[in-house]
């Protein structure tokens, strides 16, 4: 089969190699699923340009990319709740990508099934927002009744957080730029505010929960808004040692990402609320609730740009370059 490897770690020059390499084999709790649509995220740079090594040291040749959407075509004797035929999407392992393939092995517990209305290219815009989602809700430990600013909610990764967040019953506040205010408002936001004529920080207090989607400046200009004890995850800002013992990380990598993100600590302790970063896992079982959520809804990803298989460093790079309007994925069609 043909598949696309990270064959070296370069700060610069991003390139894949597509290579032919063998068809996996699959254990008992495995599922063999035949690829169809490869989603492209910030996240496959930066593998490629070694900023995640401190996590997940990858050997290389390692096949690329993180989530996907396919066809089972053999299951494991102990796979019992999917059947051959049936369309899965999935956020790969960290410790066992390999996404931009024509086949990959993938346990169980990875998978879930896609909403019938999706088309392949839509569904894989989902797993990898849609469960980085799940997991900062989680963390947070939202609950039902509270208040939840999601920074920048226009964009891809708010499309899915207001209503999976909607759907956990907390009230929904986001801003952006004006003309996204009627979409952001059909997905379920209660508060809508625009970000070019309004700063939030004059116009909201006692926040209970915030995703933070843009980091930089704003992460402190965050955590200004809410209530003493309140919670933020951050998407975009610093792993810090919590992150670090969360993700069972060797103790020295535990105290270099404590140095690292003891910045954002300390902020967070000034506002008297918590901090936490997150890098998010393969998990089957929440992806099947985000899939149940958006089939009662029908919420429709946004797709920018179709690549095909060959042009995976084409899609990499506008991923890497280009302002999108939406999800870029690669083909296997």
């Amino acid at each position: 089969m043909k598949a696309a490897l990270h064959t070296q770690y370069n700060k610069n020059n991003i390139e894949l190699e597509i290579r032919e390499v063998a068809v996996p084999t699959i254990n008992e709790n495995e599922v063999l699923v035949k690829v169809l649509v490869a989603g492209v995220n910030p996240l496959d740079n930066m593998i490629s340009r070694g900023e995640v090594k401190i996590i997940t040291p990858y050997k290389l040749p390692q096949i690329a990319g993180n989530e996907l959407v396919g066809v089972i075509e053999q299951k494991g004797s102990k796979v019992a709740n999917f059947e051959i035929g049936d369309r899965v999407f999935s956020r790969l392992p960290l410790d066992r990508i390999g996404a931009f393939a024509e086949y990959v092995a993938i346990n169980k517990e990875d998978i879930a099934k896609v909403p019938e209305y999706m088309t392949d290219e839509e569904a894989a815009a989902v797993p990898l927002t849609a469960l980085t989602i799940m997991q900062a809700l989680e963390l947070m430990g939202a609950e039902q009744g509270k208040t939840i600013f999601i920074s920048g909610g226009t964009g891809g990764v708010g499309g899915m957080a207001i209503p999976i967040a909607k759907a956990k019953g907390l009230t929904v506040i986001t801003n952006g730029s004006v003309e996204n205010k009627e979409r952001v408002k059909k997905l379920g936001v209660d508060q809508f505010i625009d970000y070019k004529t309004t700063d939030y920080t004059t116009v909201l207090k006692d926040i209970d929960y915030v995703l933070d989607t843009l980091g930089g400046a704003e992460t402190e200009k965050q955590m200004s808004i809410m209530k003493s004890g309140g919670k933020l995850v951050s998407l975009k800002a610093m792993p810090n040692g919590s992150f670090a013992k969360r993700m069972n990380l060797p103790w020295w990598k535990q105290f270099i990402l404590s140095l690292a993100g003891r910045k954002f600590d300390k902020m967070a302790k000034k506002y008297g609320v918590s901090y936490n970063f997150i890098f998010v896992e393969s998990n089957g079982k929440q992806l099947q609730e985000v899939s149940d959520i958006f089939s009662k809804l029908e919420i429709k990803p946004s797709v920018d740009t179709v690549f095909e298989f060959k042009d995976v460093n084409k899609a990499l790079d506008k991923v890497a370059n280009g302002r999108s309007r939406g999800k870029t994925v690669l083909s296997f069609k």
